[in-house]
C-alpha cells in the first residue's frame, strides 16, 4: 500500500505531447552537438599526438566510429527509460532527428542564404533587387545558357528512356541477356569525368595531312572525308556533349525499366496474345501502362541528373563554344567573376526549376505505395 501511495502519478496526458516535443528537440539537436564535439576532440587529439600518420588515422577512425556508436546507444538507453507513452513517439528522432538537423544546416540554410544573396550585388554590400534575375533572363549569353539546358532536357531525356526502354525490350529476348546488360550498364560505372576524357579523345581534331588520334575524325579521314573540330562545331557541339551523357544513363535506365518489365504477369500478357493483339500492341496498351511509376521515376531522375549536370561541359569544352549551361556558368560567375550575386540567382533558379521534379517525383511513391 505505501508503495503504492509513494509512486509519483504519470503526468497529465494534456503535457504529454508537450513533452514529447521537447525531448525530440533535445534529442534532434543534442545528438548531432554532442557527435560533433566527440568528434572534434578526438580528431584534434590525435593529430597533434607525436605517433605515426598511418596508427594516428586507424585510431581517429575507431574512436570517432565507437563514439558516434556509443552516443547513439547510450542516447537510445535513455530514451528506454522514459514512459511508454512519450518513449514510443521520442524513439524515432534519436536517429531520425540528427539527420534531418544536419540536412537543415547543410541543405536549407545554405538556401535560404542563397536567396539572400541573390538581391544583392558582386560583392553582397548593396541590395540590387531583382537586377540579377533580370540578367539572367535577358542578357543574351545567359539566353544561350538556358537554351542549352532546354535542349539538354528535351534530348538527353527523351533519348535515355526510349533508348533504355527498347533495349530492355530486346535484351529481355536474347540468350546471353546478363552479358549484354553488363556492357551496356558499364559506362554507369565510369564517373563523368572519365567518361568526359573517353569521349575527348574519340572526338579529338588535328588538322588535315597530320596523324588523327580521335576515333571519329579517323573513321572520317578513312572514308575519304576532312576532320572536323566537333566540339566547336555551334550548335551541334551540344549534341555531342549530350551524347556522353545519354551513353552513361542508357545502362542506368535499361536495368531498372527491365526489371519492370519482368515485373509484368505472363498471364496478363497470354491473355492478350489469346486476343489478338500483336506484339506492338502488347508493348503500347499493357506493357507501358503497367510500368508507368517505373517510367515516371526513371524520367524524374534523369532529369534531375540533366539539370545538374557540370562535369561532362566542364571537361569537355570549359564552357566556351556556346556549351554553357546553368550549373557551368554559376561557378564561373562565383569563381572567377567574383560576383556571388548572380551566382546566387543562378542557384535559385536551378533550386526552383528542381523542386517541382522533387515533389512530383515523392507524390508519385507515395501514390504507388497506397
Amino acid at each position: 500500500m505505501e508503495q503504492i501511495m509513494d509512486q509519483s502519478p504519470p503526468p497529465p496526458k494534456e503535457s504529454r505531447p508537450l513533452i514529447s516535443w521537447i525531448l525530440r528537440i533535445i534529442v534532434s539537436f543534442g545528438v548531432p552537438i554532442l557527435t560533433a564535439v566527440a568528434l572534434w576532440w578526438s580528431f584534434t587529439f590525435m593529430r597533434d599526438a607525436d605517433a605515426n600518420k598511418f596508427a594516428v588515422a586507424v585510431v581517429a577512425l575507431v574512436v570517432g566510429v565507437g563514439a558516434v556508436w556509443a552516443l547513439y546507444l547510450i542516447t537510445d538507453n535513455l530514451v528506454s527509460l522514459l514512459p511508454e507513452a512519450i518513449r514510443e513517439s521520442v524513439r524515432p528522432y534519436v536517429f531520425v532527428g540528427p539527420a534531418m538537423v544536419i540536412l537543415g544546416v547543410y541543405l536549407v540554410y545554405p538556401a535560404i542564404r542563397s536567396l539572400y544573396l541573390s538581391f544583392f550585388n558582386a560583392n553582397s554590400t548593396v541590395f540590387v533587387g531583382l537586377e540579377n534575375y533580370i540578367f539572367v533572363f535577358t542578357d543574351p549569353a545567359m539566353l544561350i545558357v538556358l537554351r542549352n539546358n532546354i535542349m539538354w532536357l528535351i534530348f538527353v531525356t527523351s533519348f535515355v528512356i526510349g533508348s533504355g526502354l527498347v533495349i530492355a525490350v530486346m535484351v529481355d529476348r536474347v540468350r546471353w541477356e546478363a552479358i549484354a546488360k553488363s556492357i551496356i550498364f558499364l559506362p554507369m560505372a565510369i564517373s563523368a569525368v572519365g567518361a568526359s576524357v573517353i569521349w575527348k579523345f574519340i572526338y579529338s581534331f588535328q588538322p588535315a595531312g597530320r596523324p588523327q588520334i580521335g576515333l571519329l575524325n579517323a573513321i572520317v579521314v578513312a572514308l575519304g572525308g576532312d576532320p572536323q573540330g566537333w566540339l566547336i562545331l555551334m550548335p551541334w557541339n551540344n549534341f555531342f556533349l549530350m551524347f556522353i551523357m545519354i551513353w552513361i544513363l542508357t545502362g542506368f535506365a535499361m536495368v531498372v525499366l527491365s526489371s519492370a518489365i519482368k515485373g509484368v504477369p505472363s498471364e496478363l500478357l497470354e491473355a492478350a496474345r489469346i486476343d489478338g493483339a500483336s506484339e506492338i500492341t502488347i508493348f503500347f496498351r499493357v506493357i507501358i501502362p503497367y510500368i508507368r511509376g517505373t517510367l515516371i521515376t526513371i524520367t524524374t531522375t534523369v532529369i534531375i541528373m540533366v539539370l545538374k549536370v557540370f562535369d561532362i561541359v566542364f571537361v569537355m569544352t570549359s564552357g566556351q563554344f556556346e556549351t554553357q549551361v546553368i550549373a557551368n556558368r554559376l561557378v564561373q560567375e562565383m569563381f572567377t567573376f567574383r560576383n556571388a550575386g548572380r551566382a546566387s540567382a543562378l542557384a535559385i533558379i536551378l533550386l526552383i526549376a528542381v523542386t517541382p521534379v522533387i515533389v512530383y517525383n515523392v507524390r508519385n511513391m507515395r501514390a504507388g505505395r497506397s
